[in-house]
């Protein structure tokens, strides 16, 4: 494309003078980690890597480990800390031969050393060093020609010029040098000299060797940093240079830059951590960019989300950049979706990109901007400097100049950061290196995050379809619920709550949590949900539910168990009973304030044991009394035990206002440490407004039964004062269903009456749970299968439900009062 302006042809010849200027320029400076980074920096910059590294051998001579790398991370090739030197690796090989050794995706595919490498296609170089250590230089690239005839001739340069300084945490004869530490990566047993003592305020006599004590007087904002150099896992990353802060007895923190590396272990050796940590105020204050590179790569390690991502790279960029405004997109099929602009105003962009403003974020169609859609064929970092004639969409982002970066990512481009300076702004070899080291870190971590974000969503998408889309209207009561799942990690959890609304204005609150963080966990707490609404439908008393869910959880014969407390609540009496299967108890708040943490005697948790007791345990209600079910994650945390965090739960719950239940359930949630999923239910008891009017008739097996469930009928509609014209009604329904509970079935039939607010509920209760049929069609000389249809015509609703192994048959008949 004419008018944009690379390195070209002009910049290929003039490549080798530059790079030998730049090696000059890094000679003068004395063998250190530092310099050999910057040495490395310049294969990204001039030789067209993507990676490059300088392995070194090991003290016993058997080894070439990893001494220092810059550019993406290693492990996305599948490279290692160290190869063997008689093994037949790329490394080996350059180092015993002394030559050098280029290999393309075939030749590697081929390599036992490779067969661990991500399947991703990369050219491979590995380059006799011919510094004083000896070892050998290791670059990769992604380029599909590989390292051409130009790149080759740099990266030989670079590797006359690479040094590295065998072991800089030690003086000789194995003392730790001045400001330097030796870390044993598997014990956590740290060597150190008592001038890092005396920046960390101890002395000799107070410290006891473990990297923890020094850690221990981190700021604790700085700490998720520091661990991540500390940490074996995280070192393969190439986190090696950060700074931090301690805590001073008086004044403001101190701050510390840590410089290290790690060091393989040979056989029967740990790997250790040796580096330097010196106060930074005494060290030059420009931080270089490879350090900006690894700080970056530390964020991007811990960042979860796109949005997460992004904000890393804008923050790792832009100052060291002096940039004026930064774009981050994500790139789905021919669409920037923009996850972050900085500044973040409208004005601040195009106007094509205000046309296209959704919601909050734009989203950017690449066939408008052409020169874009061209670096993101080509794959590597873009600069436009100051003048360059673009397309309005681009031109107006960086007047000044514009680097576009593609990230790539998994064989494909996961996205694309653009960076715009409004004043003319030269571009120079240390900004392009960490332009492209960046690029390639932030592809990677914006893919992860991408596939992040999806699964989080399924996840929680699968959690909302467990657990009650809303929670039933309560007759005298309100009942919210709360659920939080844990910030770590994106397994499911267990926890779950109901609401179940029961006969004759009792309803069940339940809360649970089955053991783990899995699928299978969250399957089984599904199970265990439906099963416990379903006992409770069928009418059996709490304790009865629940030990029907425990043989049920213990016939399904998995290695998991639950904990649960049910609470059957009679919001017409004010009372209920509770039974706890291993759960927290229910904390009651009453209406004058005080708490009460209840004594509810329990048994062993679900799927323990077979034949378990589970005893139920009275609770009494007065109106405005506010029941608080919980799981264990609200209460109980690594600084404090479940006791604590009960008493702390009932003094946040009695400094509340009830008044306005779902404020009290999210003042609860406040400060929770998520490191488990927490449920949360509230059900304050109010009291019922109008109480019904009950009575209850045994139906005797008797030819006149019928007759006399009609007078018991008669006798209590006229004690409540129902008008005589509305009594044929519900006489007739009473009839027709004490006449079919006789007929239809054997054993014991119960008549029940309730009157509510004009409305009259007739309810047989038998033992057969077959459902009464309506018929289809009835001739005029059939003799039966009449009165489901009377029953039909003359009720405002009808129907059926299960209970104890029976049924009951219900209607509803409205009174014109």
């Amino acid at each position: 494309m004419a008018d944009v302006v690379d390195e070209g042809a002009a910049g290929r010849r003039t490549r080798r003078p530059r790079a030998e200027a730049a090696l000059k320029a890094l000679s003068a400076e004395p063998d250190s980690p530092e310099r050999a980074r910057r040495v490395l920096e310049q294969a990204l910059v001039f030789g067209g890597a993507a990676f490059a590294a300088v392995y070194t051998p090991s003290e016993d001579g058997e080894l070439l480990c990893l001494a220092e790398s810059a550019g993406v991370p290693r492990t996305l090739y599948g490279l290692r800390d160290g190869y063997a030197l008689t093994g037949h690796s790329p490394v080996a090989t350059a180092h015993r031969t002394g030559r050098p050794v280029w290999l393309g995706p075939q030749e590697l595919a081929g390599l036992a050393e490779s067969r661990r490498a991500p399947t991703r296609d990369f050219h491979l170089g590995a380059l006799p060093a011919r510094g004083d250590s000896g070892g050998c230089l290791l670059v990769v690239t992604e380029s599909p020609g590989g390292f051409g005839t130009d790149d080759r001739v740099c990266l030989e340069l670079i590797a006359q010029a690479v040094a590295f300084p065998g072991r800089p945490a030690f003086a000789e004869g194995g003392e730790l040098a001045a400001g330097a530490f030796s870390l044993a990566m598997d014990t956590g047993r740290v060597e150190v000299g008592d001038d890092i003592l005396a920046l960390f305020g101890l002395g000799p006599a107070e410290f006891d060797g473990k990297v923890e004590t020094l850690l221990g007087r981190t700021v604790p904002e700085d700490l998720p940093s520091l661990m991540s150099v500390v940490e074996a896992d995280h070192m393969s990353i190439g986190e090696r240079e950060l700074e931090f802060r301690i805590l001073q007895p008086a004044g403001p923190p101190r701050w510390l830059r840590l410089r290290g590396r790690l060091v393989a272990g040979g056989e029967g050796r740990p790997a250790r951590l040796v580096g330097t940590v010196a106060d930074a105020s005494t060290l030059r204050p420009e931080i270089t960019d490879v350090a900006r590179v690894q700080r970056l790569a530390a964020a991007l390690a811990t960042a979860g989300t796109v949005r997460d991502v992004s904000h890393a790279v804008v923050t790792a960029l832009r100052k060291p950049l002096r940039a004026d405004r930064i774009a981050l997109a994500e790139l789905e099929n021919d669409r920037l979706v923009v996850t972050v602009l900085d500044p973040p105003e409208p004005e601040s962009w195009p106007e094509l990109w205000r046309l296209e403003w959704r919601t909050e974020w734009p989203d950017a169609p690449v066939r408008a901007m052409p020169t874009l859609a061209a670096a993101l064929r080509e794959g590597r970092a873009r600069i436009w400097p100051a003048g360059t004639p673009l397309e309005p969409a681009l031109a107006d982002v960086g007047p000044g100049g514009l680097a576009v970066l593609p990230l790539p990512a998994g064989g494909r481009m996961a996205g694309a950061c653009l960076i715009g300076w409004d004043a003319p702004h030269e571009f120079g070899p240390d900004e392009r290196a960490l332009l492209t080291a960046s690029a390639g870190l932030a592809g990677q971590a914006l893919l992860r995050a991408h596939a992040f974000d999806a699964e989080h969503e399924l996840v929680g998408m699968l959690q909302r379809q467990l657990l009650p889309r809303r929670l039933p209207r309560l007759p005298g009561a309100e009942a919210v619920a709360r659920y939080l799942p844990t910030t770590a990690g994106l397994e499911v959890g267990g926890d779950w709550y109901d609401v179940i609304p029961l006969p004759d204005n009792h309803v069940a609150l339940v809360i649970g949590d089955v053991q783990g963080h899995s699928a299978a966990a969250a399957t089984l707490m599904g199970q265990m949900r439906t099963a416990l609404r379903a006992y409770a439908a069928e009418g059996h008393p709490p304790d009865v539910v629940v030990h029907h869910a425990n043989r049920l959880l213990m016939d399904m014969e998995t290695d998991l168990f639950a904990t649960c407390a049910y609470v059957d609540v009679d919001l017409e009496e004010g009372s209920a009973w509770c039974v706890r299967a291993g759960h927290l108890p229910p904390v009651l708040r009453h209406p004058d304030g005080s708490i009460e943490i209840a004594e509810a005697e329990g048994g062993p948790p679900l799927g323990v044991l077979r034949e378990a007791d589970f005893p139920m345990s009275p609770l009494r209600l007065r109106p405005g009394t506010v029941i608080a079910l919980t799981t264990d994650g609200l209460v109980e945390s690594a600084d404090a035990d479940i006791d604590t965090g009960m008493d702390r739960l009932a003094d946040e719950l009695a400094r509340s206002d009830p008044a306005r239940l779902g404020l009290v359930a999210d003042a609860l949630l406040v400060g929770a440490r998520r490191s488990d999923d927490i449920a949360l239910l509230l059900m304050r008891y109010d009291g019922m407004a109008v109480r019904p009017l009950r009575e209850t008739w045994t139906v005797w097996r008797v030819p006149q039964a019928v007759g006399h469930a009609r007078r018991f009928t008669r006798r209590t509609l006229r004690a409540w004062g129902v008008p005589p014209r509305d009594m044929d009604a519900v006489l007739l329904v009473v009839s027709e269903l004490v006449t079919n509970a006789l007929v239809h079935t054997d054993g014991r039939v119960r008549l029940d009456l309730t009157l509510v607010n004009h409305r009259m509920r007739v309810a047989v209760t038998d033992a057969s749970p077959r459902t009464p049929v309506k018929p289809t069609s009835i001739s005029w000389e059939a003799t039966g299968g009449r009165g489901v249809l009377l029953v039909e015509a003359v009720s405002a609703a009808w129907g059926t439900v299960p209970v104890s192994g029976g049924k009951q048959v219900w209607s509803e008949i409205a009174l014109a009062g």
